[in-house]
């Protein structure tokens, strides 16, 4: 993690959404729906054409090597024949000797202009995989986080690495394979009707054989390719949410079920592999059969017309190299057929999430105030993750700069929908939200979530120094402030104990610390982004009680003048907030002070009473 990483937001990690769709995890999940048959396979081409038309100047260079190579290897046999007829049978040594110098410098020749074709075309694939994966990273960034929670991380994974890695590979060989052939199998066609018209109709027999068995067996082929591919998602989200809840795998026991589950996906895996490789597989034998009779019936009729005194050997013997150099291509662009298909299904599923739709853009005149005071408004405010399931129900809410409140309630209230509307991860269905006036819709994004310092119970840390993922709340702060933040949040005292301090690089989400000290390092990385509005979800949880104690006096001071929300379960720790919201199915029931709410003796006062008497408050409609 650089400091050149264009972030500038204390967010620890987005916000889970309760009762948000898509939900799943070790032993099970939803998959995208398999791929069939692309849908779009012109306009795929085309999309692809647009990247490689970054580089049409090397690309024309390229196509100029593939057709001098091309031509020279077309010259070849014509010589070879020529050889026979003027200088074998005649046994004129000398001639015999300059063409076969000839011949050689051709070889030599078309061999240096492939190496050149090869050399500038890798150039040219990994420039445009480059630029297509950038887009498609980029995209990610930009979507909602709804895209996220219907979809496994594997499977996203694969779309970035699997199918954009099947582009390349087909880059890399499939456009000069197949001008090649084009060329060549041109090229053959015209030599052959020049040397011998009635063996070219001879031979042209099979070419209907061979044009409706490739077209069968690629119809197939392609399907299957694209159910490959669709399963190797499957495999690799199985794969990530299992590495990522080895945890909980373990704790529940669930080693074998996940052994299972693994053994179904990697089994579906293997059944759509073995299609598609048959499958394609029968290309190529079905190919030299039909060559090898082709080859039969011009070696019948050439001998009678040789017999006849109608062509020369050297005719025959040039007419069949030009027969192979026919064949080879139609071989060769059936064997492309299946790895462009593969790469047209690849491309398909990558442009299908660029084709997803990005968080809404900001209204027509957004505005971006040069700072904020912390004003939020929520007026009559209604939000479902699911059509027809709403999560909030008429939300009101004030909070003046400065206030602390409060929101408590059961699991699945809607507490944490609230702030996730409130940072605009998701717009309001009905309803507005308001920041010192101004609507949230008109802010650019940029702007509000600078505003925002957000500390959350599970916290994501990144694979880099402990200095970097602190100073990830403000890129541009100085290795004192980082430290200064540090000791706010009375994280200093750790971080000095490790190997080597504030320079020691953690591991993948800081799985080497304990619970406590990332809740620590995220704290102090939302100091360090110094928000106007700070948003609290259980941030003291995971810690212990003198550490607890330690943490919530540095949050007092960092509380002062600025608006924050708190989301506890705890309630003993929300008592001196200036508002209190009962949240329950997704209505605030009861607002007020912690003194006032028990006074009235309602679901605030069941709510907390049960705390310290360990009892659930059943009769309180609480799960």
């Amino acid at each position: 993690m650089s400091k050149e990483r264009q972030v500038s937001t204390g967010f620890s990690r987005p916000l889970p959404g309760p009762g948000r769709p898509g939900g799943h995890g070790p032993g099970g999940g939803r998959f995208f729906a398999p791929v069939g048959k692309p849908e779009n396979t012109k306009g795929t081409l085309l999309r692809l054409w647009a990247y490689l038309r970054e580089q049409k100047g090397i690309l024309f260079v390229v196509f100029i090597l593939v057709a001098v190579s091309s031509v020279l290897s077309l010259a070849t046999p014509f010589l070879m024949g020529r050889a026979v007829d003027r200088y074998i049978l005649p046994q004129d040594f000398q001639g015999l000797l300059y063409i076969s110098l000839l011949m050689l410098g051709l070889y030599f020749l078309a061999s240096s202009t492939v190496f050149l074709q090869n050399y500038f075309m890798v150039g040219v694939s990994l420039e445009t995989v480059r630029n297509l994966r950038k887009d498609l990273f980029a995209q990610l960034q930009v979507l909602p986080l709804a895209f996220f929670d219907n979809r496994p991380h594997g499977e996203i994974m694969s779309r970035l690495t699997n199918d954009v890695d099947n582009v390349s590979n087909v880059l890399n060989t499939s456009i000069i394979s197949v001008f090649s052939s084009v060329i060549i199998l041109a090229g053959s066609v015209v030599m052959m009707v020049y040397l011998s018209p009635v063996l070219t109709l001879a031979s042209m027999i099979i070419i209907p054989l061979l044009f409706v068995f490739t077209r069968i067996i690629t119809g197939y082929t392609r399907e299957f390719f694209s159910r490959q591919q669709a399963r190797l998602g499957d495999l690799n989200g199985f794969i990530e949410e299992t590495i990522s809840g080895q945890r909980v795998v373990k704790i529940f026991n669930r080693e074998a079920a996940c052994l299972q589950d693994f053994q179904r996906h990697n089994e579906e895996l293997k059944k759509a592999g073995i299609r598609a490789q048959v499958f394609s597989g029968l290309i190529g034998p079905l190919m030299n059969l039909l060559n090898n009779l082709g080859l039969a019936l011009i070696a019948a009729v050439g001998g009678v017309l040789v017999i006849k005194g109608s062509i020369s050997v050297g005719v025959i013997l040039s007419f069949i190299n030009y027969t192979r150099f026919f064949t080879r291509p139609l071989n060769e662009l059936a064997n492309q057929i299946n790895l462009i298909q593969s790469a047209i299904a690849g491309a398909e599923r990558v442009f299908a999430v660029m084709d997803e739709e990005a968080e809404s853009e900001e209204g027509l005149s957004p505005v971006q105030p040069e700072k904020f005071d912390g004003r939020i408004v929520f007026k009559n405010v209604s939000f479902g993750y699911k059509k027809d399931a709403p999560v909030l129900k008429d939300i009101n809410l004030s909070a003046s700069p400065g206030q602390v409140i409060a929101l408590v309630g059961p699991t699945g209230a809607g507490k944490t929908t609230i702030i996730n509307l409130l940072a605009r991860f998701y717009d309001p269905e009905q309803g507005e939200i308001l920041l010192d006036g101004w609507e949230l819709r008109r802010l650019k994004r940029e702007k509000l979530r600078s505003a925002l310092g957000i500390v959350l119970q599970d916290t994501y840390l990144f694979a880099d120094t402990v200095r970097e993922n602190i100073r990830y709340g403000r890129l541009d702060a100085s290795d004192e402030e980082v430290e200064e933040a540090a000791r706010i949040a009375n994280a200093e005292q750790f971080i000095l104990r490790l190997p080597q301090g504030y320079e020691t690089v953690l591991a993948e989400n800081g799985e080497d610390l304990s619970q406590g000290q990332k809740q620590l390092l995220a704290i102090a990385r939302a100091i360090l982004a110094d928000p106007r509005v700070l948003i609290l979800d259980e941030a003291t949880s995971n810690v212990d009680t003198r550490t607890e104690f330690q943490i919530q006096t540095a949050m007092l001071a960092l509380m002062k003048g600025r608006t924050s929300f708190v989301i506890a379960h705890r309630l003993s720790t929300i008592r001196n907030a200036d508002h209190i919201l009962v949240v329950n199915n997704g209505k605030i029931i009861e607002s007020g002070k912690h003194r006032e709410l028990m006074e009235r003796k309602g679901f605030y006062y069941d709510l907390y009473s049960s705390q310290f008497r360990g009892e659930a408050p059943l009769a309180s409609g609480i799960p």
